[in-house]
């Protein structure tokens, strides 16, 4: 079983995996000749394999949320 310092040090690396896996899906998208949308200053963007880029629509911008902490007992 773990230790509450094991499970925290776990819990912390969780936004890096994150952003790791969402950066690899992104360039193996690319690759494999498919193009991806990104959200980039108010803007929806559909980026091509060849690095071209093209405005699909304005969007809002981005909304900062606050980072909440809960802990779930036994």
């Amino acid at each position: 079983m773990l230790t509450e310092q094991e499970l925290d040090f776990l819990e912390q690396q969780i936004p890096i995996l994150a952003e790791t896996a969402t950066k690899q899906a992104y360039w193996q998208t690319l690759a494999a000749g498919d193009k991806v949308m990104i959200a980039e200053n108010g803007q929806l963007i559909e980026v091509s394999p060849d690095g071209s880029r093209k405005v699909v629509k304005e969007i809002g911008k981005p909304v900062k949320v606050t980072e909440r902490f809960f802990t779930i007992t036994k």
